[in-house]
C-alpha cells in the first residue's frame, strides 16, 4: 500500500499505482473530485481509495479550517497563513496519518507534500510505531531530516523538484521513489553535508529502511566537495535539531524503563 498524503491533483497516482494499492488523501473537496472523474476505474477496483480529509494532529480533531489558495491550488494548506487574503477558509473532516494506516494497511511508501504540515505528520506516524520501509517528506525543514534520523532510517537521497520533468514524471508531481531513484542515497553524516550544500525548499528528503548507503567518500574528498558551498547556519541548526530530539528521546525511553 502507498499512501499519498497530499495528493493534489493525483499527479502522483499513475506511477503509484502502476506498483501497488494507493490510498491518496487530500484536503480540497475540489481535487477529490477532479482525482475521482480522473481514476473512476481503478476507485471502482478498489485499487484506489480517495480520502476527502484534511491531516491533524490529534484523535480528537475531527474538524479543522483548511485554508485554499484563490490562485494556485498548490499553495493551499492547513496551517494559518500569513498572508490570510489570499486564501479562502474551509471546514473539512480530519483523521490523524496514523488512524488512516490503521484503517487501510501497512505502508510500503508513504509520501508527505503538505505545505509547511509535514513535520506534525511525521511526529504522528513515528509516535504511533509507524515507520514504512521508504518513506518522503520536503525539505523545507532541517527537522524534516532530523525527524527522520531519530525514527531510525539511515539511508537517504535528495530528489529535487524542478528535475522531475526531466525524468518523464508530471509537472508538480513527486518523482520517483526507493529504487527507482537514480541519485545516490548516503549515510545521515554525508547526507547531511549533502543537505546543507544544496540547500532547503523545493525539494523531497527520501529516507529508506531496505536501501544500503552508498560508501562513504574519504574524509579528504567529501571536504573537497561541499566545504566551499557549506552553510555553517544550517548545519549548526541541523545538528542542534538532531540532538534536541535525541535527548528527548533518551529522556522517555529513561522514564518508560528502556534503556538508551
Amino acid at each position: 500500500m502507498i499512501y499519498d498524503f497530499g495528493a493534489n491533483v493525483g499527479s502522483n497516482l499513475g506511477y503509484y499505482l502502476s506498483k501497488e494499492r494507493v490510498v491518496a488523501v487530500e484536503a480540497n473537496p475540489r481535487l477529490c473530485e477532479t482525482m475521482s472523474r480522473e481514476f473512476a476505474d481503478e476507485i471502482r477496483s478498489a485499487r484506489l481509495t480517495i480520502l476527502n480529509v484534511a491531516l491533524a494532529e490529534r484523535e480528537q480533531d475531527q474538524h479543522v479550517t483548511f485554508y485554499v489558495h484563490r490562485k494556485n491550488h498548490l499553495l493551499s494548506q492547513l496551517p494559518r497563513p500569513s498572508n490570510i487574503e489570499d486564501f479562502d477558509a474551509i471546514n473539512v473532516p480530519a483523521r490523524t496519518p496514523a488512524s488512516i494506516v490503521r484503517e487501510h494497511g501497512e505502508p510500503t511508501y508513504i509520501k508527505i507534500d503538505l505545505e509547511h504540515f509535514d513535520g506534525p505528520v511525521l511526529e504522528n506516524l513515528f509516535a504511533a510505531g509507524i515507520v514504512p520501509p521508504e518513506i518522503s517528506a520536503e525539505a523545507h525543514s532541517v527537522e524534516t531530516f532530523a525527524r527522520l534520523v531519530v525514527a531510525g532510517y539511515r539511508s537517504f537521497s535528495l530528489v529535487e523538484g524542478a528535475t522531475v520533468t526531466k525524468l518523464g514524471f508530471p509537472e508538480h508531481s513527486a518523482g520517483p521513489f526507493g529504487r527507482d531513484i537514480k541519485g545516490r542515497w548516503e549515510d545521515p553524516d554525508t547526507f547531511l553535508h549533502t543537505l546543507a550544500s544544496r540547500g532547503l525548499g523545493w525539494k523531497d528528503i527520501h529516507a529508506s529502511r531496505v536501501i544500503d548507503p552508498a560508501p562513504t567518500p574519504s574524509g579528504s574528498v567529501l571536504a573537497a566537495r561541499h566545504i566551499a558551498a557549506l552553510s555553517e547556519r544550517a548545519v549548526r541548526r541541523l545538528r542542534a535539531a538532531l540532538t534536541n530530539r535525541f535527548r528527548g528521546t533518551r529522556k522517555a525511553n529513561n522514564k518508560d524503563g528502556l534503556s538508551s
